[in-house]
């Protein structure tokens, strides 16, 4: 680095009245010693000096204000080159922290690419929102709007790099303030903030300063993103800017999810009773058949058919028979809803049932049942009181057969017997 130009130390004036003092006091001997006379001339020579020195004077004068002035202004320059450097490493600094965080952008957008359903992405998105933003007392919350009731309801919650419970499922005061103008929030200081009243959140984790995002994906909503601390000022707003920018590639990521599952869905279900579909079923139904031959139990497979149901579309139309249709499946699904069951719409007028662990008395008993309910039951077709009823068949696994495919068979063949005996009957394989 280059030094700061220096004053002159050397002082010229009292250089020449030195050498002035030394050449008069020799002049001044030899004066007095030698030739008294000579002070006349001494007297002339000295005259000549002074009128010589002192527009020499001026002329120094002059020339020292110019130098201190460049002196000045060199110090200037070198004052604003400084600055100049400072900024340049601030926006060096500024600028190594962009690339640092679009290469973490980077890496954050080809792991949501990745997730397919909506658990993956949510549990990628909080974890690298924690691995950014999460310090040993930051807490980083994940809300989605539930597609039922439209309320917000936490997906995951991370504090220090864990999982952590929080008591207030569907956000509290803040969370509901950006569901309410779904803008970004940044608070520095709870405690200084008149929008919110904290005594409300008294109670829960300490919160001195957070900041809250929308997760927006156009115009839909589909959840809220907010890591919070108990310390004040930990959040500035280029903090802020990276949050959101997360949540602008997390809400695609979680819609892409949502309509990767709803496809799946659609794939899996029947669109007109919402049951699951046959090729559903042959899946399910081969694990479970492995399941049970390892534990040594059993499970069940009930076929039913709907009675005489071409009669229901020649009197009343299709219409009333899709009403038909989604009226038993409604029941099928109600009766049969404990977890490991399983109910299709397996084709046409014909419905299936997958019991695990059942054995074929306990499946006839609930089949018998089911009948008596779904005969009871009255439908409206056009302004018409009516009533249906169904054949079912019942085979059971490994009892009447040693694959899936021969149980279907076994349990067709039941139902098959059932319709021949007058319908409206359970029959066993």
């Amino acid at each position: 680095m280059t030094e700061k130009p220096k004053k002159q130390s050397f002082n010229f004036l009292l250089f020449l009245a030195v050498v002035l003092a030394v050449i008069l006091v020799v002049f001044f001997v030899f004066a007095t010693s030698r030739e008294p006379g000579f002070f006349l001339f001494l007297s002339a020579g000295l005259t000549l000096i002074l009128g010589y020195l002192f527009p020499l004077y001026l002329r120094l004068k002059k020339k020292q204000g110019e130098v201190d002035l460049q002196i000045q202004n060199l110090e200037e320059k070198w004052n604003l080159l400084e600055a100049e450097i400072a900024q340049e490493k601030s926006a060096i600094a500024a600028f190594r922290e962009k690339i640092i965080r679009y290469d973490q952008l980077k890496g954050l957008t080809e792991r949501l690419t990745l997730c397919l359903s909506l658990e993956d992405a949510s549990g990628t998105l909080s974890r690298e929102v924690n691995r950014l933003f999460g310090e040993k007392e930051r807490a980083v919350l994940l809300y989605f709007f539930q597609p039922k009731t439209g309320e917000l309801g936490i997906s995951s919650s991370y504090k220090g790099g864990a999982r952590v419970n929080i008591k207030l499922k569907k956000g509290d005061i803040f969370d509901q303030w950006v569901v309410r103008v779904m803008q970004s929030l940044l608070i520095e200081d709870t405690r200084n903030d008149y929008r919110f009243d904290v005594e409300k959140v008294a109670g829960e984790r300490p919160i001195r300063s957070l900041m809250s995002v929308p997760l927006l994906a156009g115009k839909k909503a589909v959840g809220i993103l907010r890591v919070d601390s108990p310390r004040e000022r930990d959040f500035t707003t280029e903090d802020l800017r990276f949050l959101t920018t997360i949540a602008d590639i997390g809400a695609v990521a979680v819609e892409n999810a949502q309509l990767y599952e709803r496809v799946e869905q659609l794939a899996i279900r029947d669109g007109l009773t919402g049951l699951y579909l046959r090729r559903y079923l042959l899946d399910r139904l081969a694990v479970e058949a492995n399941r049970q031959l390892r534990r040594k139990g059993q499970l069940s497979f009930l076929m039913f058919d709907l009675d005489k149901f071409k009669q229901y579309n020649d009197k009343f139309g299709h219409v009333a028979g899709d009403i038909v249709l989604r009226s038993v499946g409604m029941i099928l699904a109600d009766f049969f809803k404990q977890p490991g069951n399983l109910v299709c719409r397996y084709g046409g007028e014909e419905f299936s049932v997958l019991l695990p662990d059942c054995s074929k008395s306990q499946a006839a008993e609930l089949a018998e049942e089911i009948r008596r309910k779904i005969a009871d039951q009255t439908i409206v077709l056009r302004r018409e009181k009516t009533r249906v009823s169904v054949s079912v068949g019942i085979a059971s696994f490994p009892k009447d057969a040693i694959n899936p495919k021969e149980l279907i068979h076994k349990a067709d063949m039941a139902l098959y017997q059932a319709k021949e005996n007058g319908r409206n009957r359970v029959c066993l394989a």
